[in-house]
């Protein structure tokens, strides 16, 4: 079992940034895969970005250079760094932990995400 707590959403205006955080309460090792997702108001939760152990790392083509996913096993941290933002971005933001050995996924509560003027 994994905890998460995600923080550092808020509002912010079009073009702005923010920087999530998600703290693990355990440690996460190499084998889990550790993501963003987001759900927007009436639509499906998406997969924004995923980061491995090795560094490797997949975004959705709409953040594509624009948000950056990156991962401190030590300090048990994963953070999404968002640029450039947009109105479209505004969505509860959720951070997940994918044990690739269990098959388990875990998430944290989420948090907003709001991009207006």
């Amino acid at each position: 079992q994994v905890q998460l707590v995600e923080s550092g959403g808020g509002l912010v205006q079009p073009g702005g940034s923010l920087r999530l955080s998600c703290a693990a309460d355990r440690d996460i090792f190499a084998y889990f895969l550790m993501r963003w997702y987001r759900q927007a108001p009436g639509k499906q939760r998406e997969l924004v970005a995923r980061v491995r152990s090795d560094g490797s790392t997949y975004y959705v083509d709409s953040v594509k250079g624009r948000f950056t996913i990156s991962r401190d096993d030590a300090k048990k941290t994963v953070d999404l760094q968002m640029g450039s933002l947009k109105p479209e971005d505004t969505a509860v933001y959720y951070c997940n932990a994918f044990d690739t050995r269990l098959t388990a996924n875990y998430w944290g509560q989420g948090t907003q995400v709001t991009v207006s003027s």
